[in-house]
């Protein structure tokens, strides 16, 4: 018999989804208020009227991606050979213990025997490392998440694990400010720490099946294990296309995340603090596209959903870009957080419906890196061409006027558009029986996803 019979189904029995569930729901929050906190305490506290500041805050952000590009590849091929329980709950360990570090910057004390740079560059290791421990626990979660979710339920699964990541991500970020504030930057610190501490103790409680991993050819080593992943990744046309949709969507979304405080300004005409509006009706969008992504799945088929999904994202984006008030833009973005919580709940399925558990490891080590490298390219991208060949755009065609924000956000929504429709040919060859699999192999929780566009 194998994994998938003895599991029972529905999601409310099965102890050990809700185990990781719980923990992976604080530790997505933990992380929210991780990030917004450390951009606080660079700026307000580290380096206040600091020339290098925004530098310094961009660059933790780049430290992240950089080490997730890095290790990335390298940790697939090891979360294939290793325990996937084991390595998550080293991985977890080890990001508490690195964070929980943090607390002697934030000692007084300590601070003032620092240089601002040197406390900054500190900081900077501990998220590069954090993040390359992450690379190591993310892929062997999924792989997890389909060894504990039955069949009938992964989809639904992988919807709630998207809408809980979006809902960390609207309520993680506010509560930062009043910590770091009220009680100072140990607390934030703190959370995000416990929050790796619960998520290790719910994973330590789970009862798992023995992995499914097939044994090592004799001699074989990283080499040849790494270029046996390539080659799968390669052959599979599912894995192609929902890695390009993914990394298409990531791109206009990264064009939108770093130049919206400038459409809100220049385009919306409104102050730009309520760009922090425009991100929670997005935010909201996503948590309800995604719980719903399971139940559209099992009637419609994930490949329709991504495909559609994907396609509508890039409309949303094209409404978005052509509103011009607060009211309209909160509404466009609502609806594109619908489709794109959708598409994210679909990419789980499809990754799962084609790839044997042997080879998920080494499969998400191609996809995210590339996402990674997707969105620092397409902030940079953006940025550049919004400060140069489209600095002063004005361009008037077929009586619709076209400014610098707008033609980069249309843009972007027609290549997501285009991309979408793109994926309907090859996910059909490539997949044959894909949507009638997807549902019965569904999603599993959170892999990879398309960041917020705000």
């Amino acid at each position: 018999m194998t994994t998938d019979e003895k599991l029972s189904p529905g999601l409310r029995r099965n102890g050990n989804f809700q185990r990781l569930w719980l923990g992976q729901a604080v530790s997505i929050t933990g992380d929210y208020v991780f990030d917004t906190t450390i951009i606080l305490w660079i700026t307000v506290k580290i380096a206040p009227g600091r020339s290098w500041a925004p530098a310094a805050v961009g660059g933790v952000v780049i430290a992240a991606a950089a080490s997730a590009m890095i290790v990335g590849p390298i940790a697939g091929v090891f979360v294939d050979r290793w325990n996937r329980r084991r390595t998550m709950l080293t991985a977890d360990a080890c990001r508490a213990i690195l964070i929980a570090s943090l607390l002697l910057l934030a000692n007084p004390a300590v601070a003032r025997r620092l240089s601002p740079l040197v406390m900054v560059g500190l900081i900077y290791l501990v998220t590069a490392v954090a993040s390359a421990f992450a690379q190591f626990f993310n892929p062997s979660r999924f792989a997890v998440l389909g060894l504990v979710v039955a069949p009938a339920d992964r989809a639904k699964a992988s919807g709630l694990f998207q809408a809980t990541s979006s809902f960390a991500a609207i309520i993680g970020p506010p509560l930062a400010a009043p910590l770091l504030f009220a009680f100072g930057v140990q607390w934030a610190l703190l959370i995000n720490a416990g929050s790796f501490a619960l998520s290790f103790a719910t994973i330590l409680a789970m009862r798992l099946p023995p992995d499914q991993r097939e044994p090592r050819a004799a001699g074989s080593g990283f080499g040849a294990e790494l270029a046996a992943g390539l080659r799968f990744f390669r052959s599979s046309p599912v894995l192609i296309t929902v890695a390009v949709g993914a990394i298409v969507a990531t791109l206009g979304a990264g064009a939108i995340g770093g130049l919206g405080v400038f459409f809100v300004i220049h385009n919306l005409h409104a102050n730009a603090r309520w760009l922090g509006t425009l991100d929670g009706g997005e935010g909201a969008g996503a948590v309800i596209g995604a719980l719903a992504a399971g139940w559209i799945a099992g009637r419609l088929g994930a490949t329709r959903v991504f495909w559609l999904g994907l396609a509508l994202t890039g409309l949303g984006v094209i409404w978005f870009s052509r509103t011009g008030t607060i009211l309209l833009a909160v509404t466009a973005l609502f609806v594109t957080g619908l489709m794109l919580g959708a598409v994210n709940a679909a990419i789980s399925p499809l990754l799962l419906a084609a790839t044997p558990q042997h080879m998920l490891g080494r499969v998400l080590a191609v996809i995210q890196p590339a996402q990674q490298l997707a969105g620092i390219v397409s902030i940079g991208l953006a940025s550049l061409l919004a400060t140069t060949v489209l600095a002063h755009l004005h361009v008037v065609m077929a009586g619709v006027t076209f400014n610098t924000y707008d033609a980069i956000f249309g843009a972007a929504g027609l290549i997501i558009m285009i991309a979408g429709l793109a994926s309907v040919v090859p996910l059909r060859k490539g997949a044959g029986t894909a949507d009638a699999a997807a549902a019965e192999h569904g999603g599993s929780g959170e892999t990879t996803a398309v960041s917020h566009p705000t």
